[in-house]
């Protein structure tokens, strides 16, 4: 027998534990590889707990588990001494760990049987898949009062804001009609003027709401911010009056955006009204641009991360209190007295600027004033002269207009009354008018041989759209004059290119506003051809 077996096995080596086992050695191998493989049972179930207590601090009885993991590492260690003092009299080191583990031992039982009732109270998976089942129950139901009571607050306003509208439209037609019966015809101007400005009272009221609810027809252009708040800082100026101060604070954006250039005016407009308001003392407004860069915000899951133009707006006025503050974007929301204002300015530019890819921040307190910020998307890019509306263009070029020829003139529109308006104006122009009452009957004229020489066509069309109908004849005939008319095209024209010979027109419009954009498409395509 080598050394070594002698050491392992002969019975002069063993401790006085080989008196317990009878000198046996298949039955000392055998508590010796026991023991061994315990105490690296419980050497790594430690290491487990701790891993588990680092990475999950949202355990509820943490102290506890670090209790069990050195309970657990001591007991193997007492199992690993076990092994040891078979063949080394270690009793005094085994006898410390013993103790510690039995300190440890008591103060893990009686942490147990503390904390034994708050285990029991604990929910079981069941009682928690029931409780929130019960919180979405709860959830959809506070949902669906704060939707109903959003809609209840909306048709609210819209009935007020309307029923004024009709009223003054009825009484005036009253009025109309008593002086025409009493032979006074020239005495109905003042009605007739009524109801020119009731109209376009409700037509603005349409614009709001459907650039609140994101499905206003944009007309995108590339624009430097810079130079917009410039075009328009004299109107600015008229609108906050003497008393506040206007402080433009530009130069530092080098990108453009890209959005409807008369909607950003008019939000621009609309706060700098709401700066006036909350500075009856008067104060400063100011206007800022600059480019930002955002990364993703786990608060806000809607934020995609970009490049951004930031146009903040701010006043030193009264400032709003968290309540308010909590409700701005709802439309119809107002704290200004009846009269005073609709609730539709914020939640305005709200829309916009969610349908423009950009999103809006408000910061306020009481006394404190307001800091309104938008972010639009920006781009890299040298920024194009802006198109000059049609109208501008008539003023600008009135011996263009005037000789621009009409020709033959496709007119689709499926509202009897609207599509006898726009022919008899058209028809006041010289055109040659070929009627038709949906997109079917305007794409056979298309895909005829009759010689063209503009489109009129509404985008809301049963069967074909104007919208298909305006791509049939680019293919076709690709340097046709193309005039779209919407009064709501939902995301149909998202993706059009509006090129140099299609203008979009919003109903609803003037005559004059509809001679204007005609003559406009005919002098460019005069001028291109």
């Amino acid at each position: 027998m080598s050394a070594l077996s002698e050491w392992l096995f002969g019975a002069d080596g063993l401790t006085p534990h080989g008196f317990c086992l009878l000198w046996e050695p298949g039955l000392i191998w055998l508590f010796a590889i026991s023991d061994g493989l315990i105490a690296l049972a419980y050497f790594s179930i430690p290491l487990a707990l701790v891993i588990i207590g680092q990475r999950r601090a949202d355990l509820v009885f943490r102290p506890l588990l670090w209790l069990f993991a050195a309970f657990i590492l001591l007991c193997g260690a007492t199992h690993w001494l076990d092994v040891v003092t078979l063949w080394k009299p270690l009793y005094g080191v085994q006898g410390i760990v013993k103790a510690a583990t039995a300190i440890v031992s008591l103060g893990t039982s009686v942490a147990l049987w503390w904390w034994l009732p708050k285990f029991l109270a604990l929910p079981s998976p069941e009682q928690l898949r029931a409780a929130n089942a019960a919180l979405r129950e709860s959830e959809e139901r506070l949902i669906h009062a704060q939707k109903m009571e959003a809609i209840g607050q909306l048709t609210g306003g819209i009935a007020h804001d309307f029923n004024n509208v009709l009223q003054v439209v009825i009484g005036s037609l009253g009025v109309i009609e008593r002086q025409l019966a009493r032979g006074r015809a020239e005495e109905i101007g003042p009605a007739v003027a009524a109801i020119r400005k009731a109209a376009s009272s409700a037509s603005n009221l349409i614009d709001r709401l459907l650039s609140f609810s994101r499905r206003q027809t944009l007309l995108p252009r590339v624009i430097e911010p810079d130079r917009l708040v410039v075009g328009i800082e004299d109107m600015l100026r008229r609108t906050l009056g003497g008393g506040i101060e206007l402080d433009l604070r530009l130069g530092r954006c080098r990108r453009n955006v890209v959005c409807d250039p008369s909607q950003l005016e008019s939000a621009l407009l609309n706060l700098a009204i709401n700066a006036r308001d909350a500075m009856p003392a008067g104060g400063v407004l100011e206007i800022a641009t600059a480019d930002r860069r955002l990364d993703a915000d786990p608060s806000d899951p809607d934020l995609a991360p970009g490049d951004y133009v930031e146009i903040a707006v701010k006043d030193n006025g009264s400032g709003m209190s968290p309540d308010v503050l909590a409700h701005v974007f709802e439309p119809f929301f107002t704290t200004k007295p009846i009269g005073r204002g609709t609730g539709l300015g914020l939640s305005q530019i709200y829309g916009f600027a969610k349908q423009s890819g950009g999103f809006l921040r408000i910061d306020s307190a009481p006394g404190k004033g307001t800091s309104v910020r938008l972010y639009l998307p920006g781009r890299d890019q040298p920024a194009t002269a802006p198109e000059e509306p049609a109208a501008m263009a008539v003023e600008a070029r009135p011996e263009a207009c005037a000789a621009a020829p009409c020709g033959k003139t496709l007119l689709v529109e499926d509202q009897l009354e609207v599509r006898l308006q726009i022919a008899d104006t058209l028809e006041e122009m010289g055109c040659d008018v070929i009627e038709a009452d949906d997109g079917t009957e305007g794409l056979k004229v298309l895909e005829s041989d009759e010689a063209l020489r503009l489109l009129v066509t509404d985008v809301g069309l049963p069967g074909v759209s104007g919208r298909q109908l305006a791509e049939a004849a680019r293919a076709a005939r690709p340097d046709l004059p193309i005039l779209l008319i919407t009064g709501y095209a939902g995301k149909s024209l998202d993706s059009l290119d509006l090129a140099s010979n299609i203008e979009v027109l919003r109903k609803p419009f003037t005559l004059d506003e509809l001679t204007a954009c005609v003559r406009g498409l005919l002098a460019r395509a005069a001028a291109a051809g």
